[in-house]
């Protein structure tokens, strides 16, 4: 018997060996390609209308578009802006009460579901417009510098203080898809933090610095001291605070700025250090809209860098040793901080050289006799004291202009780019740490002057040395900027007469400026600097042509232009204009979120209502509709028949041979489809009538 069952017993362990092997080879094999679920974390907002912009926030979401599911509307991937592996943003469908809101992936997995609860556009009664049966709701916002400085030590001397500004527009669509511009009392503006893309995140200010800690021997705080201002820890000079430290959410509310007519939030005490101690001079807020009769809905909101540095530092010269502080006269100091030390220093030099008395009388401000328009919060101008001692910038430029040659043996460049002789990789720009600027002020590892400019120019491509920015100079009778008060033998006041858009920027490809004594940029339009080169005071000039002109006797900052829109809004801050690079994604995020991608907002559907806008050229400085496909094949209305209209108008921009100049740029890529099927560009690709036609009137 049991030589008849061993025949059997062997092929059925040997059946069993092969099936164990084939089952663990199928788990290894589904192990090697399972994939993660997608998870949703939250939703932001969590409530709102009807074509709202929201992001879906968790992981594993992929990197190709799938679908959401928003209550019984699929979206699909058209539908949706942006789609990354933790972050996915669309609008929100048409919908009432509260929905569940799913996420599938391109490869057809789906997360757990959150709840969406739709809001009420029924205002109520009560003063006030509300948001009514608008939608789509946009928040325009950035920081009006592109850097805020802020000192790293208060112990020993001021120059300036935790304070920071985000300036705001909110637009929505009425019921025809027309944007408007929603006034004072129908929204509500806050901020609040949020991590940027390395998971760095800036909520507080108490424990960074020592501006709220007390003078030693004093009852004061340093703030107090210097300042005047008796505030509780990490309140700003303007009683705003960061979200974590404030009191309640007024203290994080934006106020409304009469003389620029939007939203403001100023002074906000941000500093360059998240909440881990890591440096980040480029944090993120989010800038939230609410409906001022429902202050618990929020309408939208966007994610801007908010950039603080406390790179403004003496201790290249100053620091015991170097060459502003080697004398044998002088018991520099010892301390062990180097910050510390070089400001001490810096007030032992001013004692030597000016007879006063600075070092027994720590902390000082600067501005208490130097006056700086930064500080003047109430706008009363240079006080008794003040009006004996020249301004700070002049001073401090001026004064130190003779004194850049070199910095630790490396030469120090005090002039615009390009420098011939320089690394050709360079362009002609100087490193950062061999321009007179960046000695002082941020600097070396912060730049101040970053974005779409920065491979060409330098500071001085703009406001000249520092001689010139420090008025050794009379000004050009067109060098001011407030052109109604022009004294003659005026020099350049600080923080008012700056360089103008117009002034590089001085026409289009028809119409534009080449002065003696200025550069023209390679594309033969646009200027390298400002100013005449040969102009010791650097006066920026005043173009006649106004397509690309800041608001007449206003600075770009101050300036407003499409509909009432703020400058800033569509094209980033000064100092770090759209789009950025590559070195600080942070600054592009804002745009991304309002059209889709980085750069100067361009998108007409930002605002309007897709196919709601008229085929037309009276867009910004004159554009006609981007993204419109109406414009490419209407023959009637659209490019063909402006052509022949206004021929000079499509060369203003695509250049006299109609072929395409640094204007007519697509700003992402672009495809339309015309009588002779589908035509596509890439990003920076420049377009023409060459790009679709044999020429102007070829077929």
């Amino acid at each position: 018997m049991e030589r008849q069952r061993q025949p059997f017993t062997i092929v059925w362990f040997l059946y069993l060996l092969l099936s164990v092997g084939l089952a663990q080879a199928d788990d290894r094999s589904k192990t090697k390609t399972r994939t993660a679920a997608p998870i949703l974390s939250s939703l932001s907002p969590a409530t709102g209308l009807q074509g709202q912009t929201i992001a879906l926030n968790g992981t594993n979401f992929g990197s190709r578009k799938g679908k959401i599911i928003f209550g019984s509307s699929q979206l699909t991937e058209k539908s949706i802006t942006s789609w990354t592996s933790t972050k996915v943003v669309t609008k929100i469908p048409k919908g009432t009460g509260e929905v569940s809101v799913q996420l599938v992936t391109s490869s057809k997995l789906s997360s757990n579901k959150l709840k969406f609860k739709y809001g009420s556009t029924d205002t109520g009664p009560g003063p006030g417009p509300g948001t009514g049966s608008l939608s789509n709701f946009k928040v325009l916002a950035n920081n009006d510098l592109g850097m805020h400085c802020v000192d790293d030590d208060f112990s020993v001397f001021s120059i300036l203080p935790p304070y920071n500004v985000i300036n705001a527009q909110v637009i929505a669509q009425d019921s025809a898809g027309k944007p408007q511009l929603l006034p004072k009392d129908a929204v509500i503006l806050r901020y609040s933090p949020i991590p940027d893309a390395n998971n760095s995140i800036n909520s507080h200010s108490k424990g960074k610095s020592n501006f709220w800690d007390m003078v030693p021997g004093s009852n004061k705080t340093y703030a107090e001291s210097l300042f005047g201002a008796n505030l509780a820890d990490g309140q700003g000079l303007k009683n705003l605070y960061m979200p974590a430290d404030a009191p309640n959410s007024a203290n994080t509310t934006f106020g409304w700025s009469e003389p620029l007519g939007l939203f403001a939030a100023e002074g906000i005490p941000i500093l360059p250090i998240d909440d881990t101690g890591a440096p980040n001079p480029y944090p993120m807020l989010r800038i939230s809209a609410y409906d001022a009769k429902n202050p618990t809905l929020e309408l939208a909101h966007t994610d801007v860098v908010v950039p603080v540095s406390d790179e403004t530092t003496c201790s290249n010269c100053h620091a015991t040793g170097k060459v502003a502080a080697n004398s044998q006269s002088v018991a520099w100091s010892i301390s062990p901080n180097l910050s510390v030390q070089s400001r001490t220093n810096v007030l032992l030099l001013h004692d030597q050289n000016q007879g006063t008395s600075l070092t027994n009388q720590q902390p000082v401000l600067c501005a208490s006799c130097h006056y700086s328009p930064a500080l003047d919060l109430a706008g009363t101008g240079p006080g008794a004291t003040q009006q004996g001692h020249k301004w700070m910038s002049q001073v401090m430029h001026d004064f130190h202009s003779d004194k850049m040659a070199d910095v630790d043996g490396k030469t120090l460049y005090d002039n615009a780019a390009p420098v011939a002789g320089l690394d050709p990789s360079l362009n002609g720009v100087p490193p950062a740490d061999q321009q007179s600027c960046y000695q002082c002020h941020p600097g070396t590892e912060t730049k101040c002057l970053r974005g779409a400019m920065t491979a060409s120019v330098t500071c001085q491509n703009c406001h000249g040395n520092m001689e010139a920015v420090g008025g050794a100079h009379a000004m050009k009778n067109y060098g001011p900027t407030n052109q109604q008060n022009v004294v003659a033998g005026q020099t350049r006041k600080a923080w008012s007469d700056e360089p103008r858009c117009q002034s590089c920027h001085t026409g289009d490809a028809v119409n534009h400026m080449t002065p003696a004594g200025a550069t023209l940029a390679s594309d033969g339009i646009r200027l390298m600097t400002s100013f005449d080169k040969n102009d010791p005071s650097a006066s920026p000039f005043l173009a006649v042509n106004k397509r690309f002109a800041e608001n007449d006797n206003k600075l770009f900052r101050f300036s407003k232009g499409h509909s009432g829109v703020a400058c800033e809004g569509c094209h980033g801050s000064t100092h770090a204009i759209w789009p950025g690079d590559s070195e600080h994604p942070n600054d592009d995020i804002a745009a991304v979120d309002l059209q889709g991608h980085a750069g100067t907002v361009s998108e007409c559907n930002t605002c309007h209502k897709p196919g709601s806008l008229p085929l037309t050229t009276g867009g910004p400085h004159g554009m006609h509709n981007v993204g419109d496909t109406r414009w490419a094949l209407d023959e009637d209305r659209g490019h063909p028949a402006f052509y022949k209209q206004s021929p000079n108008e499509c060369k203003a921009c695509h250049g006299n041979d109609l072929k395409g100049t640094a204007l007519s740029r697509v700003a992402a890529d672009r495809a339309w489809q015309t009588e002779w099927g589908s035509k596509s560009v890439k990003k920076g690709q420049t377009v023409g009538c060459y790009t679709c036609h044999n020429g102007p009137n070829g077929g």
